[in-house]
């Protein structure tokens, strides 16, 4: 507790400002703002955090003093104004709860309560925000009896003002002899725990952390704290370090993260002027430029923040961890112990495995690596004892580059990624206990590293070993169903634990600035050939790392109906072999990226991709798919459902004839049939022809599939997506084809505007026909691009777009590629630029990644040539730029480093 600090609260000022005034509400605003000011000032100036805290809730009680000290407590022997709670540790941010107890010494309620309800009316009236109980001592006994959370903040109590023997009591009636021993206080806070880390999904790496109560959080030091108290009667870290309950090492680590959750946790509260715990995107950047981190080459200083922020929250969130099961190994089961012996270095005690004796480490450093290999070898083992976890971190020292290049230990690594069970599992204990990190310091540097977007939603270490544990799923029967042409490719690969390598090196260049993909191949390389590795092995293990995005970027990006694409793509592959892997490693790397990434779209795309590139290498890449063959394929497929359908034949070549071949490489054969029936049986209706029903395509499963049929226009593409941006659908993928007798045939895969299925919802879908076909219908109504708001999240990720322009001289088309942020209404807005522009849109890819879009359009001009002219495709990048800019505001935001 500070001693008496003038310039943050002066009494004597006080009480003549109090003298001065008719009402006492002016006197303490006044207190209260200059005091705030003050303190504020102080973390600014960068005083120390823990002294800032305690000030500031030395403040407070100077504040309450007074204010208590208004109103007639008789002789004052009977009642107390107890801080409960963060309040009671002394410790208090710029809005924290300030939790009160109004402590009574029995059922004295009546006789006070006029007094305590003007003491809270002032609190209130003068802005403070309290949190309040009035209790007599023995309702504090009954109420906490039952109540884990009544029983905690009583823990933590002082006196502000009032008789100390009346808290003493509460006290000695709340003591672990009356109630909550220790024992079962501790079951209660581990289950507490487990509860809350299932709130924040289980980890500490979300993008927008709970500063307080996410994994690794303030709450789990307090939670260590309560449970010390409660057992040992003392929350003094220094003190758990005398009872053996934490190292001089581990005492350090968490009393440094406190104070850096601290200082987060503060200017979280400044820069939101109220109780804000979660570092929100809109807080992160802020922040990070207040601690002084600064932009570089390589990444954000908001990148550089938050791995901090994740390195910090990672070492409590371990030691909690560590300390939660030394607690229980203390205090747990009165059966007799269990033990059995592995090896002569490491044995088993009641199903957790510990070193034999405290120099295993330091005479056999080896076993730093070995201990995870048993682990994977014995899976029904649940975990390390945690004296042995001690010991592996207290030796992670003895990693070295002797110990690096040591043939047992190159061994021991590459035998994990071979054992049948627990790499995942056990990848991530040697990441969590820092061996991951030391033994590979490339991998080092990736922990805790972020990237500042919607679309990574994990760090880049999280990321990797989540790869991994989506690779070993596809061992798991129940996951077959769910990624059948993956599981059957992964059951074929020669050499599993390269496919695994691959993913473990896959991102670990990110960071440094660079082709991250260039830079991990390197590292890739030079691990292999340090662990060993034939030359084969090294040579697929380094491809697939830099090769891990090509297979995603080509199914997204390219038309992967056209044969030259595929052929392009067969021929970067090489051979099945390298195909299949690369196949498991993209479908696990999009799996792992961000949980809404994969869908049956994008499953689809990557299915085909795979089949049709499979084809070409079985037919050789010298003997390139003819067009012609693969189109005759899809009518002949089509005549056959058209016949049985009672279409003639004649009928339906007489109409083939005007679409083009890109129309039939671009649609399967139950859509051809579909569209055929359709438009004969449409016959001259000079109305727009739109259809709707939910897609057979199993790439966009869950989606709605609008085809469009009319006279082709100028405007048709900027009147359609304008329509049904009015109509609240989201776009997902267009297939744009204009037929040699000028009718547009278009498909759209659609969502809601929420991203929701409409799922068959007949009148919705009756809405959808009937707007379209009116838009359709007078063209020159052009729809208002309807004004939706932004999501807060996608809000902070304004950039400015970038535009890339070329000629694509096989399809005669010229090529828009477009990075920009996403914003509701952002097609909508491009078709209406392409119809200033008199454009004509042959086809589009819709990509939307997270926080931005990547899209691409093929256009040509009005006279249905490529754009050859320098100038005018200046001036349609320009145009694209600043009206897209304009939707989103102010651009403030340098534009995202795409991986």
């Amino acid at each position: 507790m500070s001693q008496v600090d003038s310039a943050l609260f002066d009494a004597g000022q006080f009480q003549a400002e109090l003298a001065l005034k008719s009402s006492p509400l002016a006197a303490f605003k006044k207190a209260l703002r200059q005091g705030n000011e003050e303190l504020n000032q102080r973390f600014v100036s960068g005083v120390d955090i823990r002294q800032l805290i305690t000030d500031r809730a030395w403040f407070i009680d100077q504040i309450l003093t007074h204010a208590w000290q208004r109103f007639d407590w008789g002789d004052g022997s009977q009642i107390s104004l107890v801080a409960v709670g963060g309040y009671g540790r002394g410790e208090l941010h710029p809005h924290s709860d300030i939790d009160l107890l109004i402590l009574l010494q029995d059922d004295l309620h009546e006789q006070f309560r006029d007094s305590i309800e003007q003491f809270l009316m002032l609190l209130w009236d003068i802005g403070l925000e309290v949190g309040q109980s009035v209790r007599s001592i023995s309702e504090c006994a009954d109420e906490a009896r039952g109540d884990l959370t009544i029983i905690t903040n009583l823990m933590e109590s002082r006196t502000i003002v009032g008789p100390e023997h009346l808290r003493e009591q509460m006290q000695a009636a709340t003591a672990p002899e009356q109630m909550w021993p220790s024992k079962h206080f501790f079951r209660a806070k581990r289950e507490e725990l487990t509860q809350r880390y299932s709130k924040y999904g289980d980890t500490e790496y979300n993008l927008e952390p709970n500063v307080k109560g996410s994994p690794g959080g303030l709450r789990d030091i307090q939670t260590i704290l309560w449970i010390a108290r409660r057992h040992f009667g003392t929350s003094d870290l220094a003190e758990l370090v005398q009872r053996e309950l934490l190292t001089e090492g581990e005492y350090t680590l968490l009393s440094a993260g406190q104070e850096f959750l601290w200082r987060v946790r503060y200017a979280l509260h400044m820069q939101a002027g109220r109780a804000e715990d979660r570092l929100l995107f809109d807080h992160q950047r802020k922040i990070a430029t207040l601690f002084g981190f600064n932009d570089d080459d390589a990444r954000l200083a908001v990148e550089a923040f938050m791995q901090k922020y994740y390195r910090r929250v990672m070492g409590i969130s371990e030691l909690c961890d560590l300390f939660m099961q030394y607690f229980e190994e203390r205090t747990g089961s009165d059966s007799p112990e269990q033990i059995k012996p592995l090896n002569s270095r490491f044995q088993v005690r009641n199903g957790y495995i510990e070193a034999v004796h405290p120099k295993v480490f330091k005479r056999a450093p080896f076993a730093m690596l070995e201990i995870f290999v048993l682990l994977a070898q014995n899976p029904e083992l649940k975990g390390v004892r945690s004296e042995t976890i001690r010991l592996i971190r207290d030796s992670r020292h003895l990693i070295d580059d002797d110990f690096r290049n040591d043939l047992r230990n190159t061994s021991l690594f590459i035998e994990l990624f071979r054992c049948d069970e627990g790499i995942h599992r056990n990848l991530r204990r040697m990441n969590r206990y820092g061996i991951l990190g030391r033994y590979l310091p490339e991998f080092g540097q990736i922990v805790g590293q972020m990237q500042h977007d919607l679309f990574h939603i994990y760090t880049v270490d999280a990321h990797t070993l989540n790869v991994l544990k989506h690779m070993r799923k596809l061992k798991v029967p129940m996951f077959q169903e769910k990624f059948p042409l993956a599981w059957e490719v992964f059951e074929r690969l020669p050499k599993r634990e390269l496919l695994y390598l691959a993913g473990l090196y896959h991102d670990i260049g990110k960071g440094r600035g660079g082709d991250h993909s260039e830079l991990g191949a390197v590292d890739a390389e030079i691990f292999c050939k340090r662990h060993h590795l034939p030359a084969w092995d090294t040579r697929l293990v380094s491809w697939l790392v830099k090769s891990h995005l090509v297979m995603s970027t080509t199914a997204q990006r390219k038309d992967i109906t056209d044969p030259d694409v595929i052929h392009e793509f067969a021929q970067y592959v090489g051979d099945q072999t390298r195909l299949d892997y690369l196949y498991v490693l993209t479908v696990s790397d999009i799996n792992a990226t961000n949980p809404t990434l994969w869908n049956s779209w994008r499953a689809s795309l990557l299915r085909q991709l795979h089949t049709a590139t499979k084809r070409a290498l079985q037919r050789g890449l010298e003997n390139p798919e003819d067009r012609e063959e693969s189109i005759r394929e899809t009518q002949l497929a089509a005549l056959d459902l058209l016949q049985r359908a009672g279409i003639e034949a004649d009928t339906a070549e007489q109409l083939w004839a005007q679409l083009g071949d890109d129309y039939f490489l671009r649609h399967d054969s139950a859509d051809v049939a579909w569209h055929t029936e359709a438009i004969i049986a449409h016959g001259d209706n000079p109305e727009p022809l739109v259809l709707t029903r939910e897609t057979t395509q199993r790439q966009f499963e869950g989606a709605t599939q609008i085809f469009i049929y009319a006279a082709d226009q100028h405007d048709f593409f900027a009147v359609t997506v304008a329509a049904m941006d009015q109509l609240n659908l989201s776009i997902h993928d267009a297939r744009i084809i204009t037929s040699t007798s000028q009718f547009t045939l278009d498909t759209y895969i659609v969502l809601d505007a929420d991203g929701e299925p409409i799922d068959g919802d007949v009148q919705r879908l009756k809405d959808i026909r009937e707007g379209l076909v009116g838009a359709l219908k007078n063209p020159d109504d052009y729809p208002e691009i309807i004004q939706r708001r932004t999501p807060r999240q996608l809000k902070q990720f304004a950039f400015k777009p970038q535009v890339t322009i070329f000629n694509d001289a096989s399809r005669h088309v010229s090529v828009i590629e477009l990075l920009a942020p996403d914003r509701p209404g952002l097609l909508a807005r491009i078709g209406g630029i392409f119809l200033d522009f008199d454009l004509s849109l042959q086809n589009a890819k819709i990509v939307t990644l997270g926080e931005r879009v990547e899209d691409v359009f093929f256009v040509t001009d009005a006279n249905n040539q490529p754009l050859a002219d320098p100038e005018l495709c200046k001036r349609l990048s320009d145009a694209i730029i600043t009206r897209l800019s304009d939707a989103q505001g102010d651009n403030t935001v340098p534009a995202p480093i795409v991986f």
